[in-house]
């Protein structure tokens, strides 16, 4: 298996950029930040980024848990790749990598300065330390699983190729880990109910919530709900619109992961007399 290695300090630009030194060199696996990265989709390992402290964020990209240094190492096993780009702080850390789960020498080392001016990497440091932003190389749609309720801003990256001509590398993923944060961010239940609550009391099918529960998970929400409905519409129409319009908000909302939302029509009303403003009393 051909090793490189990608160095560059903490926020200078690595996973940015990742996917551009892969192709280069046509690498199609990259390891980083404790993921094995395969074509844009993750299919092995956890994101140091999750980890609610900066140590343990360097612990998970250092593969230091053997659950989860074995289970990517099972993958690359299964997968046998030709080629991998490991990503890294240091020389060090990417040789320290490459032992751990067992890829042998690194036989190639690419550098931020070789692809990034020394202005891009300052912006880049800037950011990181002003904003709390990191990126992963993977498309949000990807990630949604595994970072329910994080701020995910899809960036799409292109390349110019020649004067007026660009070429699509892929869309990377912006998040901003909770180690970033001036303390933890959560979402409260009753937040999430009143952005549920607003769409269903704005349609004009609806009446009201009677009944609102909601079970969260590492890897997303399910949504139970009974509702009363104004008689004269179509009752399986009207739900499976409203369970569409909640994912599409309370995506927009927090980037939130719906795994199911469960709507009962309980009652029926001969027309609708709940106003929107009732929700405020």
């Amino acid at each position: 298996m051909r090793v490189v290695g990608f160095i560059g300090p903490s926020g200078s630009g690595k996973s940015y950029r990742a996917l551009w030194v892969a192709k280069e060199r046509n690498i199609e696996y990259i390891i980083d930040d404790g993921l094995l990265i395969f074509q844009s989709r993750i299919i092995a390992g956890k994101s140091a980024k999750k980890e609610p402290t900066k140590i343990g964020s360097i612990k998970t990209a250092l593969f230091s848990e053997p659950d989860h240094r074995n289970q990517v190492i099972e993958a690359i096993q299964k997968h046998k790749p030709g080629a991998i780009l490991i990503l890294g702080t240091s020389e060090g850390m990417v040789e320290k990598i490459a032992v751990t789960l067992q890829l042998g020498n690194i036989s190639e080392r690419v550098y931020i300065q070789d692809v990034a001016s020394e202005f891009e990497i300052q912006q880049a440091i800037k950011t990181r330390s002003g904003q709390g932003k990191h990126v992963i190389p993977v498309p949000s749609l990807e990630l949604k699983k595994d970072f329910s309720g994080y701020f995910l801003d899809p960036l799409q990256i292109f390349k110019r190729k020649a004067k007026g001509h660009f070429q699509n590398m892929g869309e990377k993923s912006v998040v901003r880990p909770p180690f970033s944060y001036n303390g933890k961010y959560t979402i409260s239940d009753y937040a999430i109910y009143q952005v549920v609550n607003h769409i269903i009391m704005k349609m004009d099918a609806m009446e009201k919530i009677v009944r609102f529960r909601l079970n969260k998970s590492e890897d997303g929400l399910l949504m139970d709900m009974d509702v009363i409905m104004v008689y004269g519409y179509n009752l399986v129409d009207c739900i499976q619109k409203a369970q569409s319009e909640i994912r599409q908000e309370l995506d927009r909302f927090a980037a939130l992961n719906i795994r199911e939302i469960y709507i009962t029509a309980k009652d029926l009303v001969m027309k609708k007399t709940t106003i929107l403003t009732a929700q405020t009393q």
